[in-house]
């Protein structure tokens, strides 16, 4: 097992919302490069079960947690259940997400308090839990979107809201934890097929012909440049907006 087939060995990587689509590919590229991972869920157990046991039968170790990410104390506990069973904490990949919204107009305030819950005080949460276990050498990566670039569809606002607090965030953290040796980056996935978004649903319709390669990713392609900005390759990028839509704001 060399460090070139294996670049993540002896990592320990937390993924938030890595029962599904995007968060399940990314825990199983961190895995595949050799990092022992931990991923939450909230609704999804048996998925979350089929994503360790995938793992456990490529020869990686995993574990699954429940954890909403809108709880505070969920989120503070899964960084602490995460620590005592691998010993440590390296990689922190804050994905999970809602997509809620509407009509400005429309949105109802306990939906508003949700998205802000899970999108924006689950990362800062995460985030803070993680920095106080990593050393020199760890990774933040904070999976937002290429709708803070470009807002291709209606009644997205309270999504891209969420997601550009989170670009925010980052662009001030790096300056907090570059003494840290720790690196902060962002990568904003654009038209991706997810099951919130599925490549022939009716999202795809509008945002289809914007795409300059003509057709949505797949989780695994946003896995790839999440597997990059945690390996030491990466070393050098903190502060990063990393888009990975396809050519749609480009």
């Amino acid at each position: 097992m060399t460090t070139l087939s294996k670049p993540l060995a002896g990592k320990v990587a937390l993924v938030t919302g890595g029962s599904r689509s995007i968060g399940a590919a990314i825990a199983k590229r961190l895995a595949a490069d050799g990092a022992q991972v931990v991923l939450t869920y909230s609704a999804s157990p048996q998925k979350a079960a089929a994503v360790v046991a995938e793992i456990e039968q490529a020869g990686g170790q995993a574990l699954a947690i429940a954890a909403d990410a809108g709880e505070p104390a969920a989120v503070r506990s899964a960084v602490a259940q995460t620590v005592e069973a691998f010993g440590g904490l390296d990689i922190l990949v804050n994905n999970a997400g809602l997509a809620l919204g509407g009509p400005i107009e429309e949105i109802a305030f306990d939906t508003y308090e949700r998205m802000i819950a899970v999108n924006v005080t689950g990362v800062f949460v995460a985030t803070q839990e993680a920095v106080r276990h990593m050393k020199p050498g760890g990774r933040i990566i904070q999976i937002g979107s290429s709708m803070t670039r470009y807002a291709a569809v209606p009644t997205a606002s309270l999504y891209t809201l969420t997601k550009g607090a989170i670009t925010g965030f980052n662009r001030s953290l790096v300056r907090d934890l570059g003494p840290k040796g720790i690196t902060v980056n962002t990568v904003h996935p654009g038209p991706t097929d997810t099951d919130m978004n599925p490549a022939d649903g009716p999202v795809a319709q509008i945002v289809g012909p914007g795409m300059a390669i003509g057709r949505y990713g797949q989780p695994h392609e946003i896995a790839s440049v999440v597997a990059f900005l945690a390996s030491s390759e990466a070393g050098f990028v903190t502060g990063a907006d990393i888009v990975a839509d396809g050519g749609l704001t480009a």
